[in-house]
């Protein structure tokens, strides 16, 4: 449970002002149709994570050892920093629907979560819980928690919502997540 509930935490608060949820709100006003860009970001983030999470927990197996646990506490401290920054989606960047909504989400919605922040940190959390299913559950519920009301509520979520306060939460979160990785590596708890 506790690999759900952090990683669910975790991703929905870098969720939060990321491009895909840019991305999310721009697929809302060019289709106007939430359900299926709502099942697109469901199926693309579903494949997209599953397959970090199995790649993060396959190298923990094989790498299982103190210089690959502090790599992965120093990655989520990395998380932090880099959750500060500002992502920005231009319309150059959108994709040019040409299949519908739910397949133009479905693609784009995977393809932009390559190498993205929440994609990272999905491989980094298959690594600290060596366990695939709850780590794709718990992320895909944590994208889902943030794009949602993306897709509902579109621009008017980001016009009220204090996004440099939620950066610094997530950093916080991930922050806390690297440290404590660390620590327990060191052997000073747990």
């Amino acid at each position: 449970m506790e690999a759900i509930l952090t990683s669910t935490a975790v991703v929905a608060l870098a969720e939060i002002g990321d491009k895909t949820q840019l991305l999310a709100i721009l697929l809302a006003t060019r289709f106007h149709r939430p359900a299926p860009i709502i099942l697109g970001i469901l199926v693309a983030t579903l494949a997209n994570h599953a397959l970090a999470a199995l790649l993060g927990a396959q190298a923990a197996a094989f790498l299982d050892s103190p210089v690959f646990r502090y790599a992965i506490g120093l990655s989520f401290v990395a998380m932090a920093a880099w959750t500060l920054i500002p992502d920005k989606f231009e319309d150059d960047d959108a994709p040019k629907p040409r299949f519908g909504a739910f397949l133009t989400t479905l693609i784009a919605f995977f393809l932009v979560e390559m190498g993205d922040k929440t994609q990272v940190a999905t491989i980094a959390l298959g690594a600290q819980y060596h366990n695939v299913l709850a780590v794709t559950t718990g992320t895909t519920l944590g994208m889902m928690i943030a794009n949602v009301p993306a897709v509902f509520l579109g621009k008017e979520l980001l016009r009220r919502v204090d996004l440099k306060k939620v950066r610094m939460v997530a950093a916080a979160l991930f922050l806390v997540i690297g440290l404590w990785v660390l620590v327990q590596t060191a052997g000073w708890f747990g």
